[in-house]
């Protein structure tokens, strides 16, 4: 089958597609055919040896591919061939076909286009914890989405929402609001104003009622973190998703005890692999919230497979607008 190959872990632009084997369901695992899978970030950190679980090689690279069961292995029950599945793939998802645990597939809503699915797998998905699991968020609270345009920051932006939250959307300038007010945000933080440390906080207390916010949504890191953890109300939570900005902040945790504040990191691909039962709930309640009109996915690129470098390139180096979706079947 054709995939994308990784030999030897190294640059980007250095990996090809090639041929490999067709995967075999084993006991337990189903054969999915890809229609569609997203192109993230994480992908360039397990390409070039850089992501804290590495595959054994060669592989083909791609998490959480969409696709059709074509195949089911021994004692496999709940899915049938020609089911249109979410699979939460760690690997292969830039290939033809992927074999993976059938406890680790997602029936699709019947509206929902195998792109969406992967342009909204991963980024949903790690939302959804942030906010559920980690933040504990509740009815009511206020939420601060950092990097709000990007793809875990517009997912966050729409489900604080539908959790019913008070959303405020941090931008990197003030045109890029629209946007995320479409997307649901009752409101923006201009994190390009002058001196961030002090304009973020006063921003958010006067679209806040005079009040820091309950929760913070942080995938930037930085200056950004620095000023977000500012503007936390007492015994808020800030979560802690990357370092888009490419600094990683340091605490002082004199700063935590004196404010009665959190703050917490997010590992999405643990809860795949440890608490696959919360997952299937992350899963679950995604899937209702679409069906009910109160998610949107952002529009989409889709591209080839043979496009997957240029495409992950393009992405690392923030020249790709949006999500890109490769399609190994179109």
């Amino acid at each position: 089958m054709r995939a994308a190959i990784v030999k030897e872990f190294g640059p980007i632009l250095s990996h090809e597609v090639g041929d490999l084997p067709e995967p075999r369901p084993r006991a337990g695992e189903v054969l999915v055919i890809i229609k569609a899978t997203a192109v993230n970030f994480v992908d360039s950190l397990v390409i070039t040896g850089k992501y804290q679980f590495l595959p054994q090689l060669p592989f083909a690279p791609g998490k959480l591919p969409a696709g059709i069961v074509a195949a089911l292995g021994d004692g496999v029950t709940g899915l049938k061939v020609g089911d249109r599945v979410l699979s939460l793939a760690e690997q292969g998802g830039y290939a033809q076909k992927v074999a993976v645990d059938a406890k680790q597939c997602f029936k699709l809503p019947d509206a929902m286009s195998f792109g969406e699915a992967a342009s909204m797998a991963l980024v949903y998905d790690t939302s959804w914890f942030g906010l559920r699991e980690r933040a504990r968020i509740k009815d009511g609270d206020s939420v601060l989405v950092l990097g709000s345009t990007g793809g875990v920051g517009f997912a966050s932006v729409q489900l604080a929402k539908a959790m019913g939250a008070r959303v405020l959307a941090g931008v990197s300038n003030a045109a890029k609001a629209p946007a995320v007010l479409a997307a649901g945000a009752d409101d923006f933080i201009d994190l390009s104003q002058p001196n961030l440390r002090d304009s973020l906080r006063e921003q958010v207390f006067a679209k806040n009622g005079g009040k820091g916010v309950d929760i913070v949504i942080d995938p930037i890191g930085g200056d950004a973190f620095d000023a977000a953890l500012r503007a936390l109300a007492w015994r808020g939570r800030l979560v802690v998703i990357g370092f888009a900005s490419g600094r990683i902040p340091e605490v002082k945790a004199n700063y935590l005890l004196v404010k009665n504040i959190e703050v917490t990191g997010l590992q999405v691909s643990d809860y795949r692999k440890r608490m696959p039962a919360m997952m299937a709930d992350c899963m679950h309640e995604i899937f209702a919230l679409y069906e009910a009109g109160k998610l949107k996915p952002a529009p989409f690129q889709s591209v080839p497979l043979d496009a997957f470098a240029t495409s992950l390139q393009d992405i690392v180096d923030r020249r790709a607008k949006g999500r890109v979706v490769l399609e190994p079947n179109p």
